[in-house]
């Protein structure tokens, strides 16, 4: 799991959308493996964070996982909520989730931002509207890390390479794994 959220991870927030020291990052399904690795990979990074997921239970799982701010969807308004934590707009979001909160995510963007297209655990395939794009004058970024490691398998030896130099440096702190019996 660790290599898979991970490399989704960096390759997603620093090869395709460039994530500087200071931006804000709204992480949807932030709770799951690949948000948790995103929040962790942000704030590594330098970003401030806000985690968005769907219970109380799981956005206490972001904070304790270094997320500075968080939304519950199933209760508050994303796009309301997250331009008022972030000042106005974040400047990317990270969509791992698609369906019905694709367009407020958008709708919370910053001029400028970076959304970055995760994947549809949702299942619903979102269609965002390109008016929304346009005034927004932001980036929509397809990120497929699986299609990039057999078009560039060196790059993502180095990908792999840096993220053992977080992990081994402290920088990040993924989760210990751990085994359970069938029953559980």
């Amino acid at each position: 799991c660790f290599v898979q959220s991970y490399c989704t991870g960096l390759f997603a927030l620093d090869r395709r959308a460039g994530l500087q020291s200071g931006e804000t990052l709204l992480v949807l399904g932030a709770a799951g493996g690949v948000g948790l690795a995103a929040i962790d990979l942000a704030k590594a990074m330098g970003a401030r964070v806000i985690a968005a997921a769907s219970s109380q239970e799981k956005l206490a799982l972001c904070r304790e996982r270094g997320a500075d701010e968080t939304i519950d969807y199933s209760r508050e308004d994303l796009k309301v909520r997250a331009k008022e934590l972030s000042g106005g707009g974040v400047d990317m979001v990270y969509d791992p989730v698609g369906g019905d909160y694709a367009e407020p995510a958008l709708r919370a963007c910053a001029p400028g931002a970076r959304y970055l297209v995760i994947g549809f655990a949702a299942g619903d395939i979102p269609r965002l509207r390109a008016n929304l794009i346009l005034l927004k004058s932001c980036q929509v970024v397809g990120v497929d890390w699986g299609g990039w490691t057999r078009r560039e398998p060196a790059g993502n030896q180095q990908l792999l390479a840096e993220l053992a130099e977080m992990v081994a440096s402290g920088r990040l702190a993924p989760r210990t794994p751990a085994a359970f019996p069938l029953e559980q």
